[in-house]
């Protein structure tokens, strides 16, 4: 239950027990090629798959100053219209949709055809967002927009089940010791990333119009959101099925969710768990992004003010993810993730207790400062570490769905946070204080049991978890009476059991 693992002789058989009292170290002696490379044969898989998060964080972050000028643009039309409500919140909505829908396709279907539907998806709605409108109508115009951003998010969930999977099962060809880091900086760092482009890009092109022609700079803002997808999608025509996968997959296979259930069913569930506490939590630590933005410019500054302090304020982001990555491969990713949680939740008690102190004009630049130590550090946790986990947790066959049910748990938090929070502010009364405060408290608690999760619900996770877990799963399967000659792309493949996989003699216990 604890993760720390037991070290082994190299010589010594490996059972098939759960992976934190596995040996993980002795499949790398056993299987050299597992020691792996890495160069630019091995790394454009990894790219390919993982970068496409760039996109989800682009277009989340960009619709926000898309918001702003439309609010400019078209005033009470804009405010007064139902697409206010939506519009910014539609695609999480279709992301969950993409998760769960790609998730099953990915297992049974096939990873890269997964990934390249769902990248045609993501540029075909995002350059119709880009070109909404409706004979003229500005209510109808919105209505398009928020209905194309909702096919976005389907295409945008896609990129989390098929292509971070993808990704993780790709970094196995990586060298050992690197790969955790290089997962990451494919992954959510592309995520962080976009958030800081999606800010930049309005920033650059409203400059560029003197603050003027505001049609032209949210269109423009949201049509560049196509590029990246379009150059990646050129490059994922080229890469082929992750190898764990074309030995593993149950493409042609019955799936027996009963014994997934049975075997993973405990540790889907924290994962999920964790992964909803963290998605709850970012949506009550985003109300000091707005206080600090307040403090900075007055009402009524220019697009070129707002939109430069926003990219400012993301930039926070970058520090925390890309310091953290390796971090994920000193530590390991469950203790990576426990110490930014923690660390967090600390920084998120004292923000809340100062909260009066720290709220003032005149304190704006240390209450920037210490909101970005907050952001980085959950980068480095859970930013950086969740989507590791849930990628590195299960077996390969079921990896999509396992992943994608995970993330969309994570979405609904994000969902469920948007209607709570409100709530816990009113229990503040008329107070402005505590009804500031009292999101804080409960959110850096929520961080703590997070912590308190991973730690004791989590197994260790190694450079080789992948190949564990497909091991024991498959000795799980064949004690239960499954045909594991089913496995594969392949009707009736078998894995080269001298080669390619660890010797099980042990059963499998669930876990």
């Amino acid at each position: 239950m604890f993760g720390l693992g037991r070290r082994r002789k190299a010589e010594s058989e490996a059972s098939a027990q759960p992976v934190d009292h596995q040996d993980t170290t002795t499949i790398t002696q056993h299987e050299g090629q597992t020691l792996g490379k890495t160069n630019w044969k091995n790394l454009i898989p990894v790219i390919a798959c993982g970068a496409g998060l760039f996109s989800d964080g682009y277009i989340n972050n960009v619709i926000g100053s898309v918001v702003t000028i439309l609010d400019r643009e078209y005033e009470d039309v804009w405010r007064n219209s139902n697409a206010k409500k939506y519009v910014g919140d539609i695609a999480f909505a279709g992301t969950v949709v993409g998760m769960l829908l790609f998730g099953y396709s990915s297992d049974k279907w096939s990873r890269t055809n997964s990934l390249l539907v769902s990248t045609i998806i993501l540029i075909i709605f995002a350059a119709l967002a880009a070109g909404s409108y409706y004979k003229g109508d500005t209510v109808g115009m919105f209505n398009i927009l928020t209905a194309w951003r909702f096919f976005v998010g389907v295409g945008i969930g896609g990129e989390y089940p098929a292509g971070s999977v993808g990704c993780a099962e790709n970094t196995g060809e990586l060298k050992s010791g690197q790969r955790n880091m290089w997962f990451i900086l494919f992954t959510n760092s592309m995520i962080d990333w976009g958030f800081v482009i999606g800010a930049f890009v309005p920033y650059v092109v409203s400059a560029a119009c003197d603050n003027k022609h505001l049609s032209t700079i949210w269109r423009t803002s949201l049509g560049i959101g196509v590029v990246f997808p379009l150059v990646l999608f050129v490059l994922r025509l080229f890469v082929s099925e992750p190898e764990e996968f074309q030995k593993n997959s149950m493409k042609h296979a019955r799936t027996p969710y009963r014994l997934v259930l049975k075997f993973y069913g405990f540790r889907l569930f924290i994962v999920s768990l964790i992964w909803f506490i963290y998605d709850f939590s970012a949506y009550s630590f985003g109300i000091y992004s707005p206080k600090i933005v307040a403090n900075i410019y007055p009402a009524g500054s220019s697009l070129t003010t707002i939109f430069g302090w926003n990219t400012v304020i993301n930039l926070f982001y970058i520090p925390g993810t890309m310091l953290g990555a390796p971090v994920s491969d000193l530590l390991g990713p469950r203790y990576a993730l426990a110490l930014g949680v923690f660390l967090q939740a600390i920084v998120g008690f004292i923000m809340a207790a100062c909260y009066s102190s720290l709220a003032q004009p005149s304190r704006v630049a240390a209450f920037a400062v210490v909101y970005g130590i907050f952001q980085s550090l959950g980068e480095l946790g859970p930013g950086n570490n969740i989507g590791l986990i849930a990628a590195k947790t299960c077996a390969t066959g079921i990896r999509g769905q396992y992943y994608g049910l995970a993330a969309a748990v994570g979405k609904i938090g994000a969902f469920v946070g948007t209607w709570v929070f409100p709530y816990i502010e009113k229990a503040g009364g008329g107070d402005e204080r505590l009804a500031a405060q009292y999101p804080f408290w409960v959110s850096s608690s929520l961080c703590v049991l997070s912590a308190a999760l991973v730690l004791f619900c989590i197994p260790h996770i190694g450079q080789d978890t992948i190949q564990v877990e497909d091991a024991r799963f498959r000795t799980f399967l064949e004690e239960n009476g499954y045909d594991t000659r089913q496995l594969g792309l392949r009707k009736g493949e078998e894995m080269m059991e001298a080669e390619d996989v660890m010797p099980v003699e042990k059963r499998a216990s669930p876990q």
